[in-house]
């Protein structure tokens, strides 16, 4: 029995637009604001839904400094043991780099492994988004998340030859600090009687990935120096 097919991107977000009570526009692909709209109803990012309704990410989104994977590990392990108001001294000073020049532009990247067109693919591409790469992700994912998988079975998950089920999920949805039924909603999966919402201290870190993706490595360990200060007093 041959497996289901992917869906198109018009009924990805048409699931998605449904379940807030909203029907996609007559004139496809939708426009910006419809989009930025359903982002903000879903708790996803514009450019998610670039992603699932197979629309061009603009190339700014993708003007990454590649190497701070590790310096992500260590700021979310100093930042979510603080109480609110240090995790936001910390997003405040993240905003304020993050508005400033960027410091590295990557002209060309190492092109990656073409994967099947399907939901572990769309899942990593959307954590790709935020500067994570497989091994970054599996450790956030593990902090945020407590489901702790190895960069291997991420990369698993993404090529297809992995079924992504609901511990997957509950951990995508994590580090992406998205409500998991919104995922559940977007790919079928159902979700874990286990599953929990996400906590302040999630949705914060989550929040902190997507504003420091575009800063460079020394960027992002001086950030995870001040978390550690802020940890201390």
């Amino acid at each position: 029995m041959e497996p289901p097919k992917y869906p198109g991107p018009d009924v990805l977000l048409a699931r998605l637009a449904q379940s807030r009570g909203v029907a996609l526009p007559t004139e496809l692909p939708p426009k910006e604001g419809f989009l930025n709209g359903l982002a903000d109803q879903l708790g996803l990012r514009i450019h998610d839904l670039f992603l699932i309704g197979g629309l061009p990410v603009p190339e700014e989104a993708l003007d990454f400094d590649e190497r701070p994977g590790n310096g992500v590990r260590i700021l979310v392990e100093h930042v979510l043991p603080l109480d609110g108001s240090g995790r936001q001294r910390v997003m405040d000073h993240a905003r304020t780099l993050a508005s400033g020049p960027r410091r590295l532009r990557i002209a060309e990247r190492t092109p990656r492994p073409e994967a099947s067109p399907g939901y572990g693919s769309l899942l990593k591409d959307m954590l790709a988004l935020r500067n994570l790469n497989e091994s970054a992700a599996a450790k956030v994912m593990c902090l945020v998340s407590g489901v702790c998988k190895s960069a291997s079975t991420i990369a698993l998950v993404r090529n297809g030859r992995k079924e992504l089920d609901a511990e997957l999920l509950d951990g995508f949805a994590a580090v992406l600090g998205v409500p998991v039924t919104v995922l559940t909603t977007l790919t079928g999966v159902r979700r874990s009687e286990n599953s929990r919402e996400l906590t302040p201290q999630v949705v914060d870190v989550a929040a902190l990935i997507w504003e420091i993706r575009h800063l460079s490595h020394e960027q992002v360990r001086g950030l995870a120096d001040l978390a550690e200060e802020q940890g201390r007093t």
